[in-house]
């Protein structure tokens, strides 16, 4: 009997234990930036979630091409240790729908971001109406790469970031490949994974109705923010705070 009666009482314990191993936090974060930016753009929302003892990586995706940049990300993911937050601004979200099947990924964040169903490319998600400023203002550069304008890039692209500070986002942004805008989506992780978006009501780069259609689609969770493109600096805390939830 003794036997029998430990055996119940260590199978009870199990069971108590069970939804506090399912609810296991996150305490990685990944960080994906988008087109016309570098790893700098996730610098303050960086430092927030590390201060509050998350280990932080912040990718370095050449924008290249979307297979160079899923890549980069999966080589950040393959290096965390345990349950990770993939995380991604702008262009960015097409690279997580991409990475985020894998199996530390715990949430994924998207940041006035795209999100492409399988199939699907940024050039056809914009088909059909009228470019926004923002997308009007992209160049080629003397590469053939693309880049926003420059002299736009404070009002268009982070018209609520200090202008100093927007001109040095401006000189910093990396080229992106013209081909990444014809790119299907061959994955479309926020199918299977639990999904949270950050809305910047301001944006004049996506338009904000475009992202809530994202946001719906995926039946995320959804924070909008006053910000314009560049959220991610404007109002570093709050996003942080949707990625801290999405961690939980």
């Amino acid at each position: 009997m003794p036997s029998v009666l430990s055996a119940l009482i260590f199978a009870a314990a199990v069971l108590a234990a069970a939804p506090a191993i399912a609810q296991e936090g996150a305490k990685n974060v990944v960080l994906v930036h988008g087109a016309f930016a570098d790893a700098s753009s996730w610098d303050k929302v960086a430092a927030i979630l590390t201060a509050k003892g998350f280990k932080v990586t912040q990718v370095d995706n050449p924008l290249t091409s979307l297979e160079d940049d899923v890549a980069a990300t999966q080589a950040a993911l393959d290096a965390q240790d345990g349950p990770t937050v993939l995380v991604a601004h702008s262009w960015g979200g097409v690279v997580i729908g991409e990475a985020g099947g894998d199996d530390k990924v715990k949430a994924l964040v998207y940041v006035s971001a795209f999100a492409p169903d399988t199939g699907e490319s940024l050039n056809a998600l914009l088909s059909g109406s009228e470019p926004s400023p923002g997308l009007k203002a992209i160049r080629p550069d003397a590469s053939g790469g693309l880049i926003f304008d420059t002299a736009s890039f404070p009002s268009l692209f982070a018209g609520d970031v200090p202008a100093a500070e927007a001109e040095t986002m401006a000189a910093s942004q990396l080229p992106s490949n013209p081909a990444n805008f014809d790119a299907p989506a061959v994955v479309a992780a926020w199918h299977t994974k639990p999904t949270y978006y950050v809305v910047s009501a301001q944006d004049q780069v996506i338009p904000p109705d475009a992202q809530r259609f994202f946001a719906g689609r995926m039946k995320a969770t959804v924070t909008e923010i006053e910000s314009s493109h560049a959220g991610l600096v404007s109002k570093a805390e709050d996003v942080a705070k949707v990625i801290e939830d999405a961690a939980r």
